[in-house]
């Protein structure tokens, strides 16, 4: 691939020391964020200090998965060439049960291992509850992905 043409392949996220235990778990089919071990409040994105209390080292905490529809939009062609087959398609942004303010993005997938585009854009709505369901893209990235409960 040459600096001037566009990805042929799913994008991958950019990852770091700070979000590699977030990719770690999915890839064992595990949501975890990060936790305040002084405050107990959850912090997402991931990063080297908590932003609240003594800022030590957070933990990673497993969460329950669950969460509710806070957010969607829906893109159409033209698109990269990777995603204009499956267009159109969501991306959601979830809320966790945990703390409506950490926010995940993802895509909602009528099913666990369906595929972009199976959902009906028109059936989304905001406040739907969902649950996560991981989509393994090969043996380094699983990403979250989420379903209606």
């Amino acid at each position: 691939m040459t600096a001037s043409s566009p990805p042929t392949g799913p994008i991958v996220p950019v990852c770091d020391e700070d979000a590699q235990p977030f990719y770690d778990a999915t890839r064992d089919g595990e949501l975890r964020i990060q936790r305040c071990v002084d405050t107990g409040r959850w912090i997402f994105p991931p990063r080297p200090l908590s932003p609240f209390g003594r800022h030590e080292p957070p933990e990673w905490t497993a969460v329950s998965g669950r969460g509710t529809i806070w957010s969607f939009v829906v893109p159409h062609p033209p698109l990269l060439p990777y995603f204009a087959e499956s267009a159109p398609f969501n991306v959601i942004i979830v809320a966790l049960e945990e703390d409506p303010n950490i926010r995940l993005t993802g895509n909602l997938l009528a099913r666990e291992g369906g595929s972009l585009g199976e959902v009906d854009p028109a059936t989304i709505e905001i406040g739907q509850t969902v649950r996560v369901v991981f989509d393994r893209l090969d043996e380094e990235w699983t990403l979250p992905r989420w379903v209606r409960v």
